[in-house]
């Protein structure tokens, strides 16, 4: 046998072997798209057929009282199928993408336990990602030494980021003061520099590398999606979203600038505090939205890994899924 026919079975052999190891772990559905594209009701028809239970993956459904601008699944919605990672804290609190896949993976866990399937539904960002990738590193910062740096200017602390890494800063943006803050900080509490942390992050298996992950994206046509959105927002509205708000707002929403500054809730927020006519809320909030869309679908497309992308006229629930 020559070498290259070695080498060739060798490949084979150990492809056959990931083939199996994947076919050997249990499976967790992914199913994201865009904002009105009908996740939703999709999700839930396909859990009450499966006897699947759902993990949200939407960074504005942990708080509580965020209801209607997030169109965050209704009560009877949740009676239909069980949901976890909801209404899991007030305005004022704050969440992040490790304190997100601490709670993922434990719920993940207990719906497996319990012999049911598993579907994460939504689209944000770093949560989704966290299915498919490492997203965040294990250098944990003091707070004394975060308070440290907090006290530098950028010039600073960019001054004291060049002299811990003599090989450059690579793509740091140094313009970005929250990322170099970031920066220096995992610098110093680590000791290594940005270049060492980035090869150890690249090395890191994914929080999810014990799953095998099945994601689907749905999509509709851009006139169509366009239509939904006008529709939703005029639901929105309707049911009271400017009531939400203002309660909100006495709950301390405006401590949280993600919350505060999401869509839906910054135009109101402006519409109440008059920076924005109340007759052209409806317009404004459609017209970010749609923006939103835009920014998702670039997202989905260079960020996640090569799934199926299914329109919504073509759905069915068997076909939702190709396992």
């Amino acid at each position: 046998m020559g070498r290259a026919s070695a080498e060739l079975i060798l490949r084979l052999a150990r492809c056959g072997k990931d083939v199996l190891m994947g076919a050997m772990k249990p499976t967790v559905h992914v199913l994201t798209g865009c904002t009105a594209t009908g996740k939703t009701e999709w999700a839930l028809r396909w859990a009450e057929a499966r006897s699947a239970e759902i993990v949200s993956c939407d960074s504005l459904l942990f708080y509580r009282g965020m209801d209607l601008g997030t169109a965050k699944p209704t009560a009877a919605e949740q009676a239909r199928v069980r949901h976890h990672l909801i209404d899991l804290i007030d305005v004022t609190g704050r969440m992040d993408v490790t304190q997100y896949v601490i709670q993922a993976r434990a719920a993940v866990r207990d719906i497996q336990a319990r012999g049911h399937a598993v579907l994460v539904v939504g689209g944000s960002g770093f949560y989704l990602k966290s299915f498919f990738a490492p997203v965040a590193d294990e250098v944990v910062v003091p707070a004394a030494l975060r308070a440290e740096v907090a006290g530098l200017t950028r010039e600073e602390a960019v001054a004291r980021l060049r002299s811990l890494n003599p090989g450059g800063l690579g793509a740091l943006d140094v313009e970005n003061p929250r990322r170099v803050t970031r920066a220096l900080e995992r610098c110093l509490a680590s000791g290594r520099t940005l270049a060492e942390l980035a090869a150890d992050f690249a090395r890191q298996p994914g929080p999810f590398a014990d799953w095998r992950i099945e994601l689907t994206q749905i999509d509709r046509p851009a006139e169509e999606l366009a239509q939904r959105i006008e529709i939703r927002v005029a639901e929105m509205l309707c049911a009271g979203l400017v009531a939400e708000v203002r309660q909100l707002l006495a709950a301390g929403l405006k401590e949280n600038p993600s919350a505060s500054r999401a869509i839906g809730y910054r135009e109101v927020i402006d519409c109440l505090e008059g920076k924005l006519p109340e007759e052209k809320l409806a317009a404004e909030i459609a017209q970010n939205t749609r923006a939103l869309v835009k920014k998702q679908r670039t997202w989905f497309r260079t960020q996640l890994p090569s799934h199926r992308t299914v329109m919504a006229a073509d759905l069915t629930i068997a076909g939702l899924f190709a396992v």
